[in-house]
């Protein structure tokens, strides 16, 4: 019996990722928010009798997104854009979750995976992938409301999909940083007193060629409450800016990187299906209680050029048959143009380190997919950073975030273009695994 199902839990392994990778190992989303409040209230200057507010930008379908483009003395032109998936602004967190969902049974089958967030400034990027202010209020999981993010969302899908394969002895770390001004910072490091510093990190190569932050901390966590938790107290050290066009303007890109380790239980089989959770536990194991005295999901730290943690970009095999996979989660800071953001002095400076950063990801994607033979990976710190799941054999999934605003239409008109240029990145298909 033990023997069957592990052979169904290999051929169902199989066929899962036979269908996520012919929809593409780099796929394309995109997602039009709705006119907003703060569209009247940040205006440019010189637009206080122009409107700001009226839409532009339209889901004509759930794969295609057309722009009205008007200039004085010119006929009105309309620019159509193609995703695998469009969301208009009616459409809900779920919904978005929900497809992006799949990702995380690769992620849990021993795949690499990145889900990312490109956008404009104000254009939805943090609401996407972390829903309303969570370093004030974090989202956790357990939460009633149905304005969760992708990133606490996830977090309850991973450690239910964890929950159902009790046999399996599985570890959980998460690291966050930021790239801020072309530098990593370390958003969960402590200093000698314990107290989160924000520490600056570089990044290296590994023996393997793969990208590492060399001294990153790395956080055992045991629920989804824990990595919220964390979550949440290193976006409140996340550099932020009020600005023209938005009043709590993210000014860093946040990479959130989750760890999986799974080894092979030792435990006979009557003690594996002793402990076979019922049908109504399966929505998610209970959060662990921490012990007295202790910040929860602070179980341990690790250096991320331990010996245990090498080899993590291509979720290879470990010893021992571990096999370890690596789920990032990005929210990158928004392109903004410095004349309607009104940005002066050191916010000026990130404007510029932002916009320098997003165009050598873009230059990147091109390189891509032109085929070409040198890839510019190291002309920024956030393309060598993201290099393994850029062009290595990690499942990304690209969210393009877009305002409906007329006075946003040449944000607009530059991020759907990234993400046209995104979709025609072809790689092969990841090399074969081992079954677990």
């Amino acid at each position: 019996m033990t023997e069957r199902y592990q052979q169904e839990r290999r051929e169902r392994r199989r066929l899962h990722n036979t269908l996520v990778e012919l929809r593409g190992n780099i796929r394309v989303h995109c997602r039009l928010r709705p006119v907003l409040p703060f569209d009247d209230e940040f205006r440019g200057p010189g637009s206080q009798n122009s409107p700001v507010s009226g839409a532009v930008a339209h889901a004509v379908d759930d794969e295609t997104i057309l722009v009205e483009c008007s200039r004085p003395g010119h006929p009105l032109i309309n620019k159509t854009y193609t995703f695998e998936r469009v969301y208009g602004p009616a459409e809900s967190q779920r919904a978005v979750f929900e497809d992006v969902c799949p990702l995380l049974t690769s992620f849990l089958d021993g795949y690499n995976v990145c889900i990312m967030a490109y956008g404009q400034t104000g254009s939805g990027k943090s609401f996407t992938m972390l829903g309303p202010r969570p370093e004030r209020d974090p989202a956790l999981p357990s939460g009633p409301h149905g304005h969760l993010g992708i990133i606490p969302r996830a977090a309850g899908e991973v450690f239910r999909l964890i929950a159902e394969n009790p046999s399996w002895r599985l570890e959980v770390d998460v690291s966050v940083v930021e790239v801020y001004n072309n530098d990593i910072f370390d958003l969960l490091a402590k200093d000698g007193c314990a107290v989160v510093s924000r520490a600056k990190r570089q990044v290296l190569t590994t023996t393997e060629g793969k990208k590492e932050v060399s001294g990153l901390t790395r956080e055992s966590v045991h629920s989804a409450v824990e990595l919220m938790t964390l979550v949440a107290a290193a976006l409140r050290l996340r550099a932020k800016q009020a600005t023209a066009v938005h009043a709590d303007s993210s000014r860093s890109h946040l990479v959130i990187t989750v760890t999986l380790t799974a080894a092979a239980s030792s435990r006979s089989t009557a003690d594996r299906q002793s402990d076979q959770s019922p049908p109504a536990e399966l929505r998610g194991p209970t959060p662990q209680r921490p012990a007295p005295g202790r910040r929860p999901g602070a179980t341990r730290t690790v250096s991320s050029v331990s010996p245990r943690t090498r080899g993590l970009g291509q979720g290879s095999q470990g010893p021992g048959g571990q096999v370890l996979s690596k789920l990032q989660l990005v929210d990158l800071a928004g392109s903004e143009c410095a004349g309607v953001s009104g940005v002066t002095g050191s916010a000026l400076r990130e404007t510029s380190l932002i916009n320098r950063s997003l165009a050598a990801l873009a230059d990147v994607l091109g390189a891509l997919s032109e085929g070409r033979g040198h890839i510019p990976y190291r002309n920024s710190t956030l393309t060598h950073f993201l290099q393994d799941a850029l062009g290595g054999d990690a499942k990304l999934q690209v969210i393009v975030c877009v305002s409906p605003c007329q006075k946003h239409v040449a944000e607009t008109l530059q991020s759907l273009g990234f993400g046209a240029r995104a979709r025609q990145v072809e790689r092969g298909c990841p090399a074969p695994r081992k079954p677990r």
